[in-house]
């Protein structure tokens, strides 16, 4: 939120705006593949160490206040550090599990996650509305030099990687994959557009800053309840039949933001993109974690992020590009037109090795 808003504090056109949410996704891109790699051959807290230390240098940097030649490339750079941190600690719940409480395990650690995405747009809110943009970052910086500490606590170990036949994209080559990473990567394009111009979107409609930071928030308040539930329910349906429901859910998304006129029904979008990413998401990384054996599911599962992050990549580019033409609602329609392509795509896979 608040690099989005900056820039357009510095008078930047949507098109430089959504830009900082592509970088965002390109990060996630070449981040996520090669921490997850490198969390199968060596120390993971370690690796977790120095990307929270990066990630704390980042954000003094944008403390700074610099122009959009520095914010950009910053921003890229952080989204590059803190893409190692989620499939690290999944692989090591993944590998840990059991196939018929692996949904469970994971939803743990993704609650968790949601719950400090959620604290962490609501405090990033209130203090953009009360400290400016200096001071709040100069804030948050803080945020995760408390991990760091917090990390000093956690046991270590040594993670070496048992040679395996199979490479990653011997497994890819598989339909019931493929479709998965390949309808993840329309989904996010859709997602991750409708996505990057929102809070510009949100100022237009009149709406606060802290008003945005709670709203946004929403989004991941449900994920905390959301991942749980669908975790639990991924082991008792079967992984598809949840992934499949969330695919589905999310192209209406975009379709709420665009009839939206105000803070509610604003809410109402996040609130069901909350839901739609809580199903997809248990049920994607519980799927991937009962194919792959558990020396390569750092990698596969830092695949999946980085599918993610192709999609985001490209989608805020493409709806930058419409608003100019269509307006807001002509993108928010456009991107769910390419979320319902990625949910035809997974919703044709045919059976797969479903537990």
């Amino acid at each position: 939120m608040l690099p989005q808003l900056y820039l357009k504090e510095l008078g930047s056109q949507p098109i430089v705006i959504s830009l900082s949410t592509s970088f965002i996704w390109l990060g996630l891109l070449f981040g996520s593949s090669l921490w997850g790699s490198l969390g199968d051959r060596f120390r993971r807290r370690r690796l977790l160490f120095m990307l929270l230390t990066g990630d704390a240098v980042v954000i003094g940097v944008f403390a700074l206040l610099l122009p959009v030649s520095v914010v950009l490339p910053a921003v890229l750079l952080q989204a590059f550090l803190v893409a190692g941190v989620s499939p690290i600690a999944m692989s090591v719940v993944s590998a840990s599990s059991s196939p018929s409480s692996r949904g469970r395990d994971l939803s743990w650690l993704s609650s968790s996650r949601a719950l400090g995405l959620m604290t962490g747009v609501i405090i990033a809110g209130l203090l953009l509305g009360s400290l400016g943009f200096k001071w709040s970052f100069i804030t948050l910086l803080f945020i995760p030099v408390l991990g760091l500490l917090i990390l000093l606590r956690v046991p270590d170990e040594e993670v070496r990687s048992k040679k395996v036949h199979e490479s990653a994209r011997s497994w890819l080559a598989t339909a019931s994959l493929r479709r998965l990473y390949l309808g993840t990567v329309l989904r996010q394009m859709g997602n991750a557009g409708a996505l990057s111009l929102i809070f510009v979107y949100m100022a237009n409609l009149a709406i606060i800053t802290q008003s945005m930071g709670a709203i946004n928030a929403l989004n991941h308040a449900v994920q905390v309840i959301a991942m749980l539930l669908f975790g639990r329910l991924a082991d008792r349906v079967g992984r598809k039949a949840v992934f499949i429901a969330g695919f589905g859910l999310s192209c209406f998304v975009p379709v709420i933001f665009a009839f939206s006129r105000g803070g509610w029904g604003m809410a109402g979008g996040f609130f069901t993109l909350g839901i739609a990413f809580s199903s997809i998401y248990m049920g994607s990384i519980a799927h991937i974690g009962d194919l792959i054996p558990r020396e390569r599911q750092g990698v596969m599962l830092g695949m999946y992020e980085s599918s993610r992050g192709l999609g985001g990549f490209i989608g805020p580019i493409i709806a930058g590009s419409i608003v100019p033409i269509l307006g807001f609602r002509g993108m928010f329609m456009a991107m769910a037109g390419i979320q319902v392509v990625g949910f035809l795509l997974v919703l044709s896979t045919g059976t797969a090795q479903d537990h």
